[in-house]
């Protein structure tokens, strides 16, 4: 009997833990160091996060802002996703040097290629603040006062409390706004390229493939973080050196097999994993079908673009990429939702909420929430759409009216604050329009925007539309824009911004392009922005107390806080499922996939000649697994956008894989986690080693390695 309590103990605990969640490192100890060691880890909790030693988090920086990396030598080299080293790689490409098409190595330290404004971030330590960010707050009435002095405390404190002069202090919300914590962070600047494959390895199936299963891409890219002479952050400087990190991973040549513990340590962006029903079903309904639309039109032009023109090609490859990555996402995340019926699901907990907060006597506190819930989101609603529509079509995938919104602020800089900040922000917008044009091209975002002005005058609730788009000619008013317009080109813009600012603004308000994005800015700004910034504001206070609800009723319950952008754990098993009837995908893909999928010349599925002559010779060195090379792994850790990059390590703290993706039917894991289908998609470590040795022959890279048999000992 005994044994029986025992079998079914572990039996919950292991189940339990392939639940999802993104934990905090700093408090792992208790339940998640159970839970993982009940997976397989070796580990102990203090060798992920230790501010006294060094630890897994010393090897996890943040990379440049939206993805993870890790370092995987000690000399600084750290290992990243080639799609988030891809704005790098594009900049450094030309048509005679085009390194997304041929890849770039450098086979020495002085070939390395500087990137100005890349930055990769460490966590120095995390501490808990929430007492010192809501001191003050409990006797306001007001949501805006509250708001209003917690970002007075979070200031005061980010300046006060105790850090090195090199070290930013940042505070982040947890549970809504529950708990609050200090990141304490060291932020590095001079971070060179050290090698990327080509695309058709570290893009391989593209947009095709992307978000789905089985996938067979070498997602990945190297860069080296530069210090100076005492190890501290530094502006790029040729007398830098090569940082010294505190804690670097050594990389497994063992592999990994099914029910193999998976520790991804990473920067996730953003999850919403506590909305309520009815803010489910406006998603699954109302805003993705809107954003897929407008986001399936963009692409269908640039698409067409870039088969006929490899220049066109270059200057879209990053553009594309961005807005691809979404669309998809959210029309798996859309049918994932469906499919789990997670409307359903989150009505069920709704329901078990209202029993708990009635028997627990806590009406007053709680009880209102769920139904003001179903009030403020029918209101929302249509504030809601109009602004997807607008940041959607003027302000992301038009590339002129996303200009054109730059220059409407500078007109409002000027309303607000007087010439000396026109002047100021004029100089900061030229400087960053060199590069925008580098890359803009008239002819392909007049097609662009000829569709989306199209949808926009049709879809954009009729309420706030601009009386001088509604039944307006799409075709024709596009053909006046990019043929009257002055910001179609770099010389246009300047000669535009040329006088003081009666001048610039006179001859802006003349301005064909400008004058319609004005016309789309005013109406969102007044008519559309202060109705859904006051409902959101009521929205966000009720979303505070359902956590806070949930943390105080549901004891029984493992509540993990939403993704932020700050450093989480996720950990599970290598796992394969099934997504649909007579369907099991297994957990790991192999070069044999590639060579199936291979299509010579194409866009997405071509392979280089000597990824063939390798496959052909079966030279994979030792890399391969009983005669076939590994590319690609699954597991069921928890993931998202942010988590680009992360290191998925094993169970006595190795690296083995590298995450870049999720499988398509379990996206919907930023709003809901069904473990029987969300699984995240990695590279394996063996694959990232097979391309940099016997493809690239990079062996000064390999010589920084350490590389380890973890399973023979």
């Amino acid at each position: 009997m005994k044994f029986l309590r025992l079998f079914l103990l572990m039996f919950v605990i292991q189940m339990s833990a392939q639940q999802g969640g993104m934990w905090i490192p700093s408090l792992l100890e208790g339940m998640n160091e159970k839970e993982m060691k009940s997976l397989g880890m070796k580990m102990s909790a203090k060798d992920i996060y230790d501010v006294n030693k060094s630890s897994l988090k010393d090897a996890v920086p943040q990379f440049n802002g939206g993805c993870t990396s890790e370092v995987i030598s000690p000399k600084g080299l750290i290992l990243t996703n080639h799609h988030c080293g891809f704005d790098a790689i594009q900049n450094h490409s030309t048509v005679e040097h085009d390194y997304l098409q041929n890849g770039f190595w450098a086979y020495k330290m002085e070939d390395e290629l500087s990137n100005p404004d890349m930055v990769v971030t460490f966590i120095v330590r995390i501490e808990d603040v929430t007492a010192k960010v809501l001191d003050g707050t409990q006797s306001l009435a007001s949501e805006a006062e509250k708001q209003k002095k917690i970002q007075e405390n979070i200031s005061s404190l980010s300046t006060s409390l105790p850090k090195e002069t090199w070290q930013e202090n940042k505070i982040r919300t947890f549970y809504e706004g529950n708990q609050y914590m200090l990141f304490v962070t060291e932020t590095f600047k001079d971070i060179r390229l050290v090698g990327a494959p080509p695309s058709s390895i570290g893009k391989f199936g593209s947009d095709t493939d992307n978000w789905v299963w089985p996938r067979h891409t070498g997602d990945f890219s190297l860069f080296r973080i530069y210090a100076d002479k005492d190890n501290k952050p530094a502006a790029y400087s040729k007398d830098n050196v090569p940082y010294k990190p505190k804690h670097f991973l050594p990389i497994s040549l063992d592999g990994i097999k099914e029910d193999d513990f998976t520790l991804v340590f990473g920067y996730p962006g953003r999850t919403t994993e506590y909305l309520p029903a009815v803010a489910v079903a406006q998603i699954v309904n109302e805003l993705n079908p809107a954003k897929i639309e407008v986001r399936e039109a963009a692409l269908k032009v640039e698409d067409g673009f870039m088969r006929k023109d490899q220049a066109t090609k270059i200057q879209y490859a990053s553009k594309y990429a961005s807005i691809a990555n979404y669309w998809k996402k959210w029309i798996g995340e859309t049918q994932g939702l469906k499919k789990s019926d997670a409307v359903n699901l989150k009505k069920k907990d709704e329901a078990e909420f209202a029993k708990r907060v009635e028997k627990a006597g806590k009406q007053s506190e709680y009880g209102k929430i769920l139904p003001e819930f179903e009030t403020n989101y029918k209101e929302i609603a249509p504030y809601a759409l109009a602004r997807d529509y607008f940041q959607e079509i003027a302000l992301r995938n038009t590339e002129l009216t996303s200009v054109a919104f730059r220059l409407y602020q500078l007109e409002q800089a000027y309303i607000s604050k007087g010439e000396q900040a026109f002047n100021a922000r004029k100089q900061n917008m030229m400087d960053g329009l060199v590069d925008f044009y580098k890359d803009f091209n008239k002819t392909v975002d007049e097609k662009v925007f000829e569709q989306l002005i199209g949808i926009y005058s049709k879809k954009y609730p009729a309420q706030f539309l601009p009386a001088s788009l509604k039944n307006v000619n799409a075709a024709t008013l596009s053909a006046e824009v990019y043929r009257d317009s002055k910001l179609t080109s770099l010389e246009g813009v300047k000669s535009l911004l040329n006088g003081d600012a009666k001048t610039v603004l006179a001859n802006l308000n003349n301005d064909k392009a400008f004058k319609i994005t004005k016309e789309m800015a005013d109406s969102y700004f007044n008519s559309v922005a202060p109705k859904y910034d006051e409902i959101n504001l009521k929205i966000s206070a009720l979303q505070r107390a359902y956590v806070k609800g949930q943390l105080e009723l549901f004891k029984d319950k493992r509540l993990f806080p939403d993704a932020n952008s700050t450093l989480r754990v996720t950990y599970g098993k290598v796992k394969g499922y099934e997504p649909k009837d007579a369907t099991i995908y297994t957990p790991v893909t192999y070069l044999d996939g590639v060579m199936e999928k291979y299509i010579p010349g194409d866009y997405e599925f071509d392979v280089p000649q000597k990824l063939i002559d390798l496959y052909n010779k079966k030279d994979y060195g030792q890399y391969a697994e009983k005669g076939k090379m590994p590319v690609c792994f699954i597991g069921t850790n928890h993931t998202t956008g942010g988590n680009s990059g992360s290191p998925a390590i094993d169970a006595k703290g190795n690296l083995i894989g590298l995450n870049f993706d999720r499988v398509w039917e379990g996206t919907m894991s930023d709003i809901h986690y069904d473990p029987s289908i969300c699984r995240n998609v990695m590279v394996d470590a063996r694959y990232v080693l097979f391309i940099i040795d016997k493809f690239a022959n990079a062996q000064n890279i390999m010589s920084e390695l350490k590389l380890v048999h973890p399973k023979k000992k």
